[in-house]
């Protein structure tokens, strides 16, 4: 059964430069005690994604078309009393920023039990208590340390207490983005066991949003890569880590190091997103890509499915052979237009498009 089900999606914001396309026709479903990691470059998008799932956008934001579906409900089409009843008890949120997200002039204390207390009106002080105390375990904290205000806590501390507070009234959705930024490598292993061990108790779902592709194999099932906007590739964690068909979610995997190859060298795509206030024609990606053709600065490409993968490149189905032999060579990541061209003439199967 679908918790979340978002279709065709599109989110702008108004900026003098006039408006920009954040997100661009995004579908996806979200099962039932499932994870969903969401990946890609500052600025593609994730952060606005959930914020339009939660109905927090800024003024300057809006959700120009499309479907949210909640269970069935269509949160676009829900009032802001109606959202503000769902928010903590059924779809909760883990910050990115955590210093920004807490009340300075409030206990930690205070600000999980006004939560507990305004979504659960027949909750007593001693249950919420019993509630914070067990939330602080579960997370690594002292609930001796509820009583302290939110400059009394490391960057670390703050953010398990965000973790804590988010997971509280045992929601069916956690939006969580970067929920593990401020933590050490050991302690964000710790936390992500304790939030998945907490997720299968009371059975929910996670979008982790997060430039860490370690945290999304760690937590999730499956991954939805995004690129200006755009959904480029979606599938399972393994697939989409041990053999994607996007161009770029090739490019992102070599970024990363693989603890199993330590001795690789990582690779950068060269050259930056589109601007969205005018987005290109045809694939977004296309010039940053070692594998684009005419076809791809006209014509946007549609979804191929090739071993359970969703993947929006009109050549997935020439990976393989193409792009995959030579993807481990920096070389390939740096082609000039004009090498690009030559590259077009020489390849007849692709270049004529």
């Amino acid at each position: 059964m679908s918790v979340l089900e978002v279709e065709n999606l599109e989110v702008y914001y108004e900026t003098e430069e006039g408006p920009v396309q954040a997100v661009d026709d995004v579908s996806f479903s979200l099962e039932e005690g499932e994870n969903l990691g969401i990946v890609g470059e500052s600025g593609c998008g994730k952060t606005t994604l959930a914020k339009a799932i939660i109905g927090i956008l800024p003024d300057a934001g809006y959700v120009n078309r499309g479907q949210i579906r909640f269970d069935g409900d269509d949160l676009t089409e829900m009032t802001d009393a109606q959202r503000r009843r769902l928010k903590w008890e059924e779809i909760s949120m883990i910050a990115q920023s955590a210093m920004n997200s807490l009340d300075p002039v409030y206990t930690i204390r205070e600000q999980i039990t006004e939560a507990i207390e305004a979504h659960r009106p027949g909750t007593g002080r001693v249950e919420s208590t019993e509630i914070v105390t067990e939330m602080f375990e579960l997370v690594g904290l002292d609930p001796d340390r509820a009583d302290d205000y939110p400059h009394q806590f490391s960057g670390g501390m703050r953010q398990r207490a965000m973790i804590a507070m988010a997971l509280a009234l045992e929601p069916s959705l956690v939006l969580a983005d970067e929920p593990t930024t401020a933590l050490d490598v050991i302690m964000q292993d710790q936390i992500l066991k304790r939030v998945n061990r907490i997720q299968e108790e009371i059975n929910s779902s996670m979008l982790v949003i997060t430039h860490d592709v370690s945290v999304v194999a760690e937590t999730c099932d499956r991954v939805l890569v995004m690129y200006a906007g755009k959904v480029a590739e979606e599938g399972p964690v393994e697939e989409i880590f041990n053999q994607p068909y996007h161009p770029y979610t090739i490019g992102l995997k070599r970024a990363f190091p693989n603890i199993r190859m330590p001795d690789q060298d990582l690779l950068s795509i060269r050259g930056y997103p589109p601007e969205l206030v005018d987005p290109p024609e045809g694939c977004r990606f296309a010039e940053r890509c070692p594998m684009a053709t005419n076809r791809c600065y006209e014509e946007e490409p549609e979804a191929h499915h090739i071993n359970g993968l969703r993947s929006y490149c009109h050549y997935a189905d020439k990976i393989d052979e193409e792009l995959r032999p030579r993807a481990d060579d920096a070389e390939t990541w740096k082609q000039t237009e004009a090498a690009r061209a030559q590259t077009q003439t020489q390849q007849p199967g692709m270049g004529d498009d």
